[in-house]
């Protein structure tokens, strides 16, 4: 019988239910009791529809109110001490509001403290939260969240699986806060909290656990290699009968497949879409105690699964062991993915045709049961039907008019060296650009966006529900622009942004406007915590058929003096950012982009617009797991990027903006990006991650975020400059610049103009230095 296997289900809900819980939560709208009835209603809803679809293996813990590795944190105790100081001056619910304190930063009522580091999922968009670690750490059962959940599916009848991130995994996704140890020597501390909660899940009852291992996928040394053994015979002798399941995704085990085989456990998930071939090399070392979960279905993109390709690997599979001993499953958590595809109905955004070759969650489990149900043999006319249809869907995305443009792949082909090559080397350009701006010595700008306040969203949905005509659109855009025009002025600010506020998405927006994409209207996927993003759909050849971004910085400019920066998106951020189509290399996507962006940078030049910002958040998300692989990709995103920004004159100066990423092994890729600025994350590391720009002797312009706009606190002028000074002392100051570490979007017009106003003051605190 062959079973099949969810390893974890989105936990937003289908219209950011959680979002909108959390948000109201923190606004003080609604108490702890309200937010925790709607993470209750979601969780009952993601069982119930998980169950209804046939899944045998349902996961419980996969939902969290955050991230999933700060909700471990919690539960081992790896509580950073300078949160001590909440325990007795918070009010409300103490564990949800430490959570979020630990997530998000703490100011009130005197206390005031810092989030902890953010930094992206292995390659995807999704943030988790850095734990962190001091030596001789201690850690202790603190949180029973994954005993309470898996309580509340078995009130539903439904016996679930708990998940947790394997403590190897979670040490290595850590950071140390001290010198003189490493922090995988702590896991001798951790393990004893891990046997707790096997055994008191153990003794709930709970038949599966599922231990998430990701980086058994990675390059790993042959002492964490070795150490999976020892630690997972602990684990197994404290499971008392629970049969634990290792789960590994984004990437093939490869030399990791033998320790992998060997761990005393009783299934193994292998991610056969990142890892297609692995059958050909693991099958004849499984041994008889061993159960395969087959990661077949595609956990983060939304194309259909080709079943009549997935059948073959499946029979592959059970002629080597056995239907008892094979499980279908998705390849990782549908986290990654929306919710329902029932949900878009939009013929205008989202073609019928194009819809027609999707699949999002709820219809991802359809396709684990079918494909479980046609490899059984035993095939009901239903399924049979919906075997049909699948085929006839792969054929028609194979051969539509929709995918193909031969001008578009003609270009990407002609694409030369000196395409990505500006005229002139750094020093040239820089003397160029500050005869042209004359800019003060660590200049300020922001990052782009400006907060999008409850009235600049409801202009745009009055727009799209025809609430409103464009004209009136249009002059309350414009009046708001302005607005922000005068405020930067009044602060001093040196290079202005226009604000972005007739944007929806860095990505989503531009999309709209190249052809080769489609669009949904919920599918929604969470990034961090409460922030989730639409990401549009590629299916076909891109190109950019009128301007994009022209008017509305145009018209930002005409408003002031100072100059003002054109903002766009790179070619690497809007295929990482979006669904991207996999019948074509990755390259010739970006390409593809590179060259529509190319073609908004240079008309924007044509407009007057002399500083050009091209966001590349992305490159290093994009980075292969394995180091082998991972060349390879630097040369085509960064070549990319040049192909993107290159072709301008020497006085236009590119910026390019990068978040939350560790940049020390591949900074050399970064400067080959040849930026006149890079803008980077640093206020939650502490310029923490400057230091791989100032071991490189990084030759160009560095603007390290001085302040941290995930979080809602407002740091002092001297916080800033105490940031300040430290990137001072790694980098020589002419090279410094001053802004905040990522885009204002999120964030309220007060805490934004007293923290601008702190950052300004902090740059001229410096310049009189």
């Amino acid at each position: 019988m062959l079973l099949t296997n969810n390893l974890g289900y989105p936990r937003v809900g289908a219209f950011r239910e959680l979002k909108k819980a959390n948000e109201a939560y923190w606004a003080k709208k609604i108490s702890a009791e309200e937010l925790l009835q709607a993470g209750l209603k979601i969780r009952e809803g993601n069982w119930k529809t998980q169950q209804e679809a046939g899944i045998d293996l349902i996961p419980s813990n996969d939902f969290s109110f955050y991230d999933q590795v700060l909700d471990l944190s919690l539960t081992v105790g790896a509580i950073p001490a300078r949160y001590n100081s909440l325990l007795n001056k918070i009010d409300r619910q103490y564990n949800l509001d430490l959570y979020f304190a630990m997530a998000r930063g703490f100011q009130e009522g005197g206390v005031d403290v810092t989030a902890m580091e953010m930094t992206k999922w292995f390659d995807t968009n999704y943030h988790y939260i850095v734990p962190e670690f001091v030596k001789n750490q201690e850690f202790k059962l603190t949180s029973e969240k994954f005993l309470s959940e898996y309580n509340e599916a078995k009130q539903l009848g439904i016996d679930t699986k708990p998940v947790i991130i394997g403590p190897i995994s979670y040490l290595l996704l850590g950071k140390e806060k001290e010198s003189g140890f490493n922090r995988i020597d702590l896991i001798d501390n951790l393990l004893p909290v891990y046997e707790e909660i096997l055994s008191k899940l153990a003794e709930a009852g709970a038949q599966y656990v599922q231990i998430d291992e990701p980086f058994l996928a990675l390059d790993i040394d042959d002492a964490t290699r070795a150490l999976y053994g020892k630690v997972f015979e602990k684990l197994a002798a404290a499971a008392k009968g629970v049969k634990l399941i290792v789960a590994t995704y984004f990437e093939a085990l490869r030399d990791n497949e033998d320790t992998a085989v060997s761990l005393p456990v009783h299934a193994l998930h292998l991610d056969l879409v990142r890892g297609e071939k692995q059958l050909d090399t693991i099958l004849s070392k499984v041994p008889a105690s061993l159960t395969l979960s087959l990661g077949i279905v595609e956990g983060r993109n939304i194309w259909k699964n080709d079943y009549e390709s997935s059948l073959v690997k499946i029979k592959q599979a059970v002629d080597a062991l056995g239907k008892d001993r094979v499980w279908v499953a998705p390849s990782s958590s549908l986290l990654h993915v929306p919710f329902d595809l029932d949900n878009e109905n939009n013929e205008e955004s989202l073609p019928k045709e194009v819809k027609n070759w999707l699949a999002f969650a709820k219809q991802k489990l359809a396709e684990v049961k079918d494909l479980a149900v046609l490899a059984e043999g035993e095939v009901d006319a239903a399924t049979q039907e919906r075997f049909e249809a699948n085929k006839a869907a792969a054929e028609s995305r194979r051969t539509s008019p929709l995918i193909h443009k031969p001008e578009v792949k003609e270009r990407v082909s002609n694409i030369t060296d000196d395409d990505a090559k500006r005229t002139s080397p750094f020093d040239a350009r820089k003397a160029a650009q500050q005869a042209k701006f004359n800019l003060p010595g660590f200049a300020t700008t922001t990052i782009g966006s400006f907060p999008q306040t409850k009235d600049v969203r409801k202009w745009r949905a009055d727009l799209k529900k025809g609430a409103i005509s464009q004209e009136q659109y249009d002059k309350e855009i414009a009046e708001e622009t302005e607005r922000t025009i005068r405020l930067q002025e009044e602060l001093d600010i040196d290079v202005l942004v226009h604000g972005e506020f007739e944007r929806n998405d860095m990505v989503e927006y531009f999309g709209e406007q190249l052809a080769g994409y489609a669009f949904t209207q919920n599918g929604w996927v969470q990034s961090y915590g409460s922030r989730c993003v639409k990401p549009p759909v590629i299916y076909g050849d891109v190109y950019r058929p009128e301007d994009m971004t022209v008017r509305w910085s145009a018209y930002a400019q005409s408003l002031t003096n100072r100059p003002v920066k054109g903002m766009l998106t790179g070619p690497v951020t809007i295929l990482q950012w979006s669904f991207v189509r996999n019948d074509q290399p990755r390259s010739t996507t970006t390409y593809q982009i590179a060259l529509a962006i190319l073609d908004e940078v240079q008309a924007l030049e044509k407009a007057g617009i002399k500083i050009i910002q091209i966001d590349e958040p992305a490159i290093r998300e994009g980075l292969p797991l394995r180091k082998a692989d991972q060349q390879a990709y630097l040369d085509w995103a960064v070549r990319s990027f040049r192909v993107s920004s290159s072709n301008v004159d020497d006085d236009t100066q590119i910026h390019t903006h990068m978040c939350y990423s560790e940049f020390n092994d591949i900074i050399q890729d970064i400067a080959a990006m040849d930026a006149d600025v890079i803008t980077i994350e640093t206020s939650r590391s502490q310029m923490e991650l400057l230091d791989a720009f100032a071991d490189f002797k990084y030759p160009n312009d560095i603007g390290p975020g001085v302040y941290d706009i995930h979080s809602p606190r407002v740091p002092s002028t001297e916080e800033m400059v105490n940031l300040l000074r430290k990137a001072k002392a790694v980098v020589p100051a002419e090279q410094l610049w001053v802004n905040p570490d990522c885009g204002l979007k999120t964030r309220a017009w007060p805490e934004t103009k007293a923290a601008l106003e702190s950052m300004v003051e902090a740059a001229k605190i410096l310049r009189a230095e």
